[in-house]
């Protein structure tokens, strides 16, 4: 599916970044960042340019690609990794950031990918996410039309073992991303931090 909707000249979801990851990038710790399901690459080029160490993973090579020539024609580097979620190690105190945009997943995969997160980042590090949820049903401007791959705060909490909820809301907003996110959507957006490690407390 995601080779098909790429393989088109234009980007279909936009060359900007995603509007809530780039009006909380600071809250991002400098460093190493970790970019679920990128796609084309827009919000992990953005990310590059503004100083950071980018590294992409998505399933779909015909997304990746274009997310390469996108990091050539803004003259920043990007690491892509091609690989499914289900079988791609996130690693274990790696990063200092993992931003999740719209990255919709079978509900236990998606368990399974968000009860890593924690592992993954480094103490400290922060996690970033913006998805629809169930509610965006009745928008149709974009996502999944199946209510279980969509994400509610509450099925987030339960989800992210070891996090610290900084923000974490449902609303909706407008949201112009491309032909495939434009209009009204009903969101979930969360940033949350590392919790530190029990031998990290008792020092």
């Amino acid at each position: 599916m995601w080779d098909e909707r790429y393989a088109t000249d234009d980007y279909v979801y936009g060359t900007e970044p995603n509007g809530f990851l780039a009006a909380n990038v600071a809250r991002l710790p400098r460093g190493d960042v970790l970019c679920l399901a990128e796609g084309e690459g827009r919000n992990a080029v953005w990310l590059a340019r503004q100083g950071f160490r980018v590294t992409a993973v998505d399933a779909s090579a015909v997304g990746l690609a274009k997310a390469q020539r996108l990091a050539e024609k803004n003259q920043v580097h990007v690491e892509t990794v091609h690989a499914d979620l289900a079988h791609y190690d996130l690693g274990s105190a790696r990063w200092d950031a993992i931003v999740s945009i719209f990255c919709h997943l079978p509900p236990p995969l998606r368990a399974r990918v968000h009860a890593s997160i924690a592992e993954a980042l480094k103490p400290g590090g922060v996690f970033l996410l913006e998805a629809y949820t169930p509610a965006q049903l009745r928008h149709g401007t974009g996502g999944p039309p199946v209510p279980d791959l969509m994400m509610t705060l509450d099925g987030l909490r339960s989800e992210l073992p070891g996090l610290s909820f900084q923000y974490g809301i449902e609303l909706e907003r407008d949201i112009h991303e491309g032909r495939f996110h434009h209009g009204r959507g009903a969101v979930v957006q969360v940033i949350a931090t590392r919790l530190p490690q029990a031998q990290d407390r008792a020092r």
